[in-house]
């Protein structure tokens, strides 16, 4: 009895996180879509176009988040909406949601990578970016190796920091000035040259200014405090980057031609060049750099922690379903993944390496957006404890859904090869799974409810 009481307790994460741990995990993530890889916005659908992108696609992210985090605060376990699919959906479900989940992160991880080497290369041509890289890949993934705590600190600092360089590029083109502004978005910008058409085309890349944000959730388990540190760091990083987001195309707009903008590897390093201000080219040189640190720091964790719950439902091999005996990390997973997203970052292929994140993203979107009206159906509003409730249900799940939904359209123009090549790999993927692993599902163990507080689930 005593050797099963000590077995339990190592399986369990440290509970370490506050509400700026889970703010600095979704917001370290995402702001370097900030960086890089929105302007991609303005080549499908002009200036007006990655605006109206950027404001619909916040709205798609603030509902996605309201429904996110009240099944988040209420799973018992980590995984995030792998957890969701878990306990809601099924087997295959769940196993398709925890591999769009390690996609969608390693997928980032590895945009960060190639950016990252692309700015090294701007200091001076001969430089080689690969040892770079890897060691700071290495040393960020040590840092998740040693624990969660200390990694979220460090984002905490690598955010704030890469945040800090957008508002000071921000207030460097006086843009309260008219007379002296360095700003002119009438001539720079290229209006809507496709129509609303590129609107529509223009929410693919409209999703890389929040992708990731969904990931907080992943860190539930973690959390001193559900109820508080989900919803508060939630929401407060859905706004920091609405506001970054606004502040980020206004500025690169109004400093950068759009057909230069829209090609740029790294727009606002480009636009901190075009203020002529040699301060601000270096603070946005150093913005950009940490702001891939921040995201590739988070996608680690996020990432791994996916494929750790997968393990150790045994719906891939359960080697992986490991926690380090003295640091509570998910250490082998951590270990397994890093040299994948390396790889795939250097292919060179930025906008092809987007592309497979945000694909991955929406269809992980599609499964949560109907995953909350089986939740509310399952557990009504009363019969369980929740530490959030998302207001106006069903609408923000209806939202999520019919927006997603556009977004894959506008995603055809361009890149229908990408939808088709991941939505074949995912479908065998899903064969592997049915006619392979199931057989050494434990179902029994799967299934059940590990919160004994849990009522069982109405019409079940």
């Amino acid at each position: 009895m005593e050797k099963e009481k000590d077995k339990e307790k190592e399986s369990h994460f440290s509970k370490v996180l506050g509400p700026m741990h889970i703010w600095a995990l979704g917001v370290g993530i995402v702001l370097v879509g900030q960086f890089m890889g929105w302007n991609f916005t303005i080549s499908k659908g002009g200036s007006i176009g990655s605006i109206m992108a950027c404001w619909i696609i916040g709205i798609m992210y603030i509902c996605l988040i309201m429904i996110n985090t009240e099944m988040g605060s209420v799973i018992p376990e980590a995984g995030g909406q792998y957890a969701m699919a878990k306990y809601f959906l099924g087997p295959l479900a769940a196993f398709n949601m925890g591999l769009m989940l390690v996609f969608e992160y390693v997928m980032l991880e590895a945009a960060d990578a190639l950016v990252v080497g692309e700015l090294l290369k701007t200091l001076h041509p001969d430089i080689d970016p690969l040892p770079y890289i890897i060691l700071s890949l290495l040393l960020l993934t040590y840092m998740n190796y040693k624990g969660v705590h200390s990694t979220l600190n460090l984002n905490i600092v690598l955010t704030g920091v890469s945040f800090l360089t957008i508002i000071v590029l921000f207030f460097s083109t006086k843009f309260y000035s008219p007379e002296n502004s360095l700003l002119n978005l009438s001539k720079l910008t290229n209006g809507l040259p496709y129509g609303w058409i590129g609107i529509i085309g223009a929410l693919q890349f409209g999703c890389w200014f929040y992708l990731g944000i969904e990931g907080t959730t992943l860190a539930a388990e973690e959390c001193r405090s559900k109820g508080r540190s989900l919803p508060l760091g939630a929401i407060a990083g859905i706004i920091t980057l609405i506001i970054g987001a606004t502040i980020t195309w206004y500025v690169s707009s109004g400093l950068v031609e759009a057909n230069t903008l829209s090609k740029s590897v790294y727009p606002l390093y480009d636009a901190s060049i075009a203020t002529k201000i040699p301060v601000v080219i270096k603070l946005l040189f150093i913005g950009t750099l940490l702001s891939c640190l921040a995201s590739a720091n988070g996608c680690i964790a996020d990432a791994s922690r996916a494929w750790y719950s997968m393990a150790n439902d045994t719906l891939i091999p359960e080697s992986f379903a490991k926690l380090h005996p003295k640091y509570k990390t998910p250490y082998r997973a951590i270990l397994f993944l890093m040299p994948i997203s390396l790889a795939f970052g250097f292919t060179g292929l930025l906008d092809q390496v987007i592309t497979f994140s945000i694909l991955s993203a929406l269809l992980a979107y599609i499964m949560t957006g109907y995953m909350m009206f089986k939740f509310r159906k399952m557990y009504p509003i009363g019969s369980i404890k929740r530490g959030y409730v998302a207001p106006w249900h069903p609408l923000p799940s209806i939202i999520v859904l019919v927006l997603v939904f556009v977004t894959l359209i506008g995603m055809y123009f361009g890149y229908f090869i990408n939808i088709v090549s991941g939505l074949i790999f995912y479908l065998l993927a899903s064969i592997w799974f049915v006619m392979h692993r199931s057989k050494f599902l434990n179902y029994k163990s799967f299934i059940s409810i590990k919160n004994s507080n849990w009522p069982r689930p109405k019409g079940y």
